[in-house]
């Protein structure tokens, strides 16, 4: 490795095989409190939790960027950037912060190469260096991180299997971040209707209306409407039943769930409601659906045996 070992952006890193070393991790409170400038030989990502703080980044030429942070956003700062933290007095923030850097490869898990090589979202996002950068999380990266602080602090900085598991999904979403971010920059509407989407597979097992969905996207339901159809060529209301129709035929192909109760799984409160929906995007009703499941499959295990007896 060469002097900047916590810099995200080395070859090595995408050529070679290495894990992640952790130097700190830690929640913190603030409260009127100024930082001065300091750096240090890791990457830093600091996650603000609640509240609301400024970050100044001190670029190569000497000037400084300031960056307003608000709840559920992070910064990822590379290694021997300047920086300083700003906590206003009566407005408090409350921070999630690791450092980590890079050592050889333990074999425990994907090296930081093998993902980059596998994942070319990775690979673009270490090998495109920036000095900090801030991007909004819907909760994937806190998650993660969450889980990653808790497991050094059980297992101390070394870490082991989970640790380094649990760094490599962490840089894989915050690699899809950033490429979400730089679509949304260029295509606004594209991001809105990424978000709708997700809010769907996340809740279509509810009652769902088309206001609950722009509330959760911060836009006007008639809007939403709008760009969702000229996206994806459907209304929300198709997506969301096509959506239903395919866990259902999931379901009922896969478990053992009785028939009747599909519905409930789905979100449909009203079974005969979905049995008209089902045979609409199916041609066939829920029971001739999995009665058609299980004959195929009865069908096949014949078979295969009874090519076994041939082959004897």
């Amino acid at each position: 490795m060469s002097e900047r070992s916590g810099s995200l952006f080395q070859k090595v890193l995408i050529n070679g095989d290495y894990s992640p070393r952790f130097f700190a991790y830690y929640y913190k409170q603030w409260n009127n409190y100024k930082m001065q400038f300091h750096h240090h030989n890791s990457t830093e990502i600091m996650y603000l939790i609640s509240g609301s703080c400024t970050v100044d980044v001190r670029q190569m030429k000497g000037n400084a960027e300031s960056y307003s942070m608000k709840r559920g956003e992070l910064i990822i700062l590379d290694a021997n950037v300047p920086h300083r933290l700003i906590v206003e007095d009566g407005t408090p923030c409350r921070m999630l912060n690791v450092e980590f850097g890079f050592t050889e490869y333990k074999g425990v898990a994907p090296s930081i190469g093998s993902l980059a090589r596998e994942e070319q979202v990775v690979a673009r996002l270490l090998g495109t260096p920036f000095s900090s950068l801030i991007l909004p999380d819907p909760e994937e990266v806190y998650h993660v991180l969450k889980s990653l602080v808790l497991e050094l602090d059980q297992r101390g900085a070394d870490g082991g299997s989970m640790t380094d598991l649990l760094f490599c999904e962490m840089l894989l979403r915050i690699a899809r971040l950033k490429e979400e971010k730089l679509r949304s920059s260029q295509h606004p509407t594209e991001f809105y209707v990424r978000r709708s989407i997700e809010f769907l597979h996340q809740n279509y097992d509810r009652s769902i209306q088309v206001k609950d969905i722009a509330l959760a996207v911060s836009l006007h339901p008639g809007y939403l409407h709008r760009i969702f159809k000229s996206h994806t060529g459907r209304t929300i209301t198709d997506y969301l039943n096509i959506l239903r129709i395919e866990k259902s035929r999931m379901l009922l192909a896969k478990s053992d769930i009785p028939v009747a109760e599909i519905a409930d799984y789905v979100g449909i409160s009203s079974r005969q409601y979905f049995h008209l929906l089902f045979k609409k995007y199916t041609g066939l009703t829920p029971v001739e659906y999995r009665n058609s499941i299980e004959r195929h499959s009865w069908i096949y295990e014949e078979g295969e045996s009874g090519n076994l007896g041939e082959d004897i």
